[in-house]
């Protein structure tokens, strides 16, 4: 049995059986990091001992009786999610040596569910990019392709999962984090409905719009990871007091009814032609599963890309006023108190002060009404297109990106370019919908494309289902990665 080909939901089948053991998946996943990251460079740090200790305290519960949902199941979780005696940086310098006396909510609720926690994965500095090129350590690459992006900001986990270096991975998505690299990567992504996960103990971007994710590499895997960390978490004000669903039970693959929309905004001039192609063709084949496919318009979509560039930066601007080198990470000694404090904030890369300084401008005064406050009048337009299109249809089916993985560098220099690769996700998180990435196909040169299924708020059961039953239907699952990097 090679284990790193299993999937998550084939790993506890086995471990349930007898068939093999934590320790034995824990040290094969931990052997395959060693031959194939340091080329993808998936991993910022591994926690080889600690997951070793883990793993064998697994087995020993399932030795007595016990069970869980993930009960040695190894599981990667991006470096912005705080873990309690593990680096934490958020990718970026300014936290460089951080370590959190606490675990986030969701990194609990894995080791509630018995997960086997592998390390932290890399990440665009403060989840602020689309490519992982943001990193403030190194560049992750795309499993399918070494000279390309793997995505971004979960570019780390979504990497790991698809070069079967994890069984799967927690992400998040502030604007398509964990969608747009489960795109490029060939790997299923879940976005689920703002509050639906409690964001405590993850690193603040932007309040109003960060969400946890996940990433797996079936939609099962998907479905049986959020489960196992959704819910109502006090110490988060934004956290849904509501009961979470059986996802994995809600996957029955029957969408006979279902309907479908098709947004005429999504299907635009600079979607690149392969990718048109596999997306329509995907619908088509929810179509003959029994689902009825119906046009629709989100009106506002041409506006997604500005709102979010106001609201995102003006966000992560008041968020990020506390890295000043006094509370937590290095601290530069300057000539004096401001001195230092300037000092220490230059620690922050380009695209992290490009963006403090346009959330700063538009939170000045004078401006504030001007771009912040229309911005989120504008957002309520968003919303509304939403609402009004869940009147009328179940799921609306989509492209996740216009294009696929794109070259390391391509870019780099053009800011404009780089945050176009997130126009198809970012209205999700406007309007606090839930959404998914699913392969659906790949293109001339063997990069995966993905479809996007958008859901109504707390709708990621009807969302899971639609998706697995495409899924099992052009089982592009089951066309990953053949031979090692």
């Amino acid at each position: 049995m090679n284990l790193t080909e299993l999937t998550l939901t084939e790993l506890r089948t086995a471990l349930r059986r007898g068939e093999t053991s934590s320790v034995a998946a824990t040290q094969a996943i931990l052997d395959r990091i060693v031959e194939q990251d340091n080329e993808i460079k998936s991993y910022l740090t591994i926690t080889d001992e600690m997951a070793l200790e883990q793993a064998a305290a697994a087995d020993r519960r399932r030795a007595n009786g016990e069970d869980g949902p993930l009960l040695g199941v190894p599981i990667a979780v991006k470096d912005i999610i705080a873990t309690k005696g593990a680096p934490t940086t958020a990718g970026s310098k300014i936290l460089e040596g951080f370590i959190p006396p606490y675990d986030a909510f969701v990194v609990q609720k894995l080791k509630e569910a018995g997960a086997v926690i592998l390390g932290k994965t890399n990440t665009d500095e403060f989840a602020m990019g689309s490519s992982t090129e943001n990193s403030g350590y190194f560049t992750t690459r795309n499993p399918w392709d070494l000279t390309r992006v793997p995505g971004g900001s979960s570019g780390g986990s979504a990497a790991a999962v698809a070069a079967k270096m994890a069984y799967a991975a927690l992400g998040t998505d502030t604007g398509g984090s964990v969608r747009q690299p489960a795109s490029f990567c060939g790997v299923v992504g879940l976005r689920p409905t703002y509050g639906r996960i409690s964001r405590w103990g993850v690193i603040a971007f932007a309040s109003s719009l960060d969400q946890v994710g996940m990433f797996g590499r079936t939609v099962m895997d998907t479905a049986v990871l959020f489960q196992a960390v959704a819910g109502y978490d006090k110490r988060d004000s934004t956290s849904l007091n509501i009961p979470v669903p059986d996802a994995a039970a809600a996957l029955t693959g029957d969408i006979k009814g279902l309907r479908v929309g098709a947004p005429k905004e999504y299907f635009i001039e600079g979607i690149e032609s392969e990718v048109e192609t596999a997306v329509r063709a995907a619908i088509a084949q929810l179509e003959k599963l029994g689902a009825e496919t119906v046009e629709i318009s989100l009106p506002h979509t041409q506006y997604a890309l500005p709102v979010y560039y106001l609201i995102a930066p003006a966000e992560a601007s008041a968020n990020l006023a506390r890295y000043d080198g006094v509370r937590y990470g290095p601290r530069v000694e300057g000539a004096d108190m401001i001195d230092s404090v300037k000092q220490t904030r230059a620690l922050f890369g380009p695209e992290v002060k490009r963006r403090i300084m346009l959330g700063t401008y538009a939170l000045s005064a004078g401006y504030y009404d001007a771009y912040y406050g229309r911005a989120l009048k504008v957002r309520t337009l968003i919303k509304n297109d939403f609402k009004t299109a869940f009147e009328q249809v179940d799921v609306i089916a989509a492209p996740t990106s216009p294009t696929t993985a794109f070259k390391i560098g391509e870019r780099a220099d053009d800011p404009l370019s780089m945050y176009l690769a997130d126009v198809f996700t970012l209205s999700v998180n406007l309007s606090a919908s839930c959404g998914l990435s699913i392969p659906c196909g790949f293109d001339s040169k063997g990069l995966p494309i993905g479809l996007q299924l958008i859901g109504d708020t707390l709708q990621e059961a009807t969302v899971l289902n639609a998706a697995y039953a495409y899924e099992q239907a052009a089982r592009w699952d089951q066309q990953r990665l053949e031979t090692a990097v």
